[in-house]
């Protein structure tokens, strides 16, 4: 079962990736699982949760607007950035503060 992120006690950053899929795979899948992967390995990597239906919703969790702009440089990531036309009829990144947490 998945459990949502672990995230520290606010502030902190999300970034919210909400698309949806173009038809195909195009190597989609292994990217996707590749950039998961590169990205937790970024320093200020603290969390991400998907969830796919009609609609994707990715967030992602970092500690602070430069890790997140220095994940967007991330040559892997800026190239995986470069197929969004080939995997998506349409999305929206949004940069979010976290101001508050709860739940259990």
């Amino acid at each position: 079962m998945a459990l949502p992120a672990q995230t520290p006690q606010p502030p902190y950053f999300a970034v919210i990736f909400t698309s949806i899929r173009a038809e195909g795979d195009d190597g989609y899948g292994a990217v996707a699982r590749q950039m998961v992967e590169l990205a937790s390995e970024q320093p200020g990597f603290l969390g991400f949760e998907s969830a796919r239906q009609e609609i994707g919703i990715s967030v992602s969790y970092w500690v602070s607007l430069e890790a997140i702009e220095a994940w967007k440089a991330n040559t892997a990531h800026r190239h995986a950035q470069g197929r969004a036309k080939d995997w998506y009829k349409a999305f929206r990144v949004r940069v979010c503060r976290v101001e508050r947490e709860y739940g259990f």
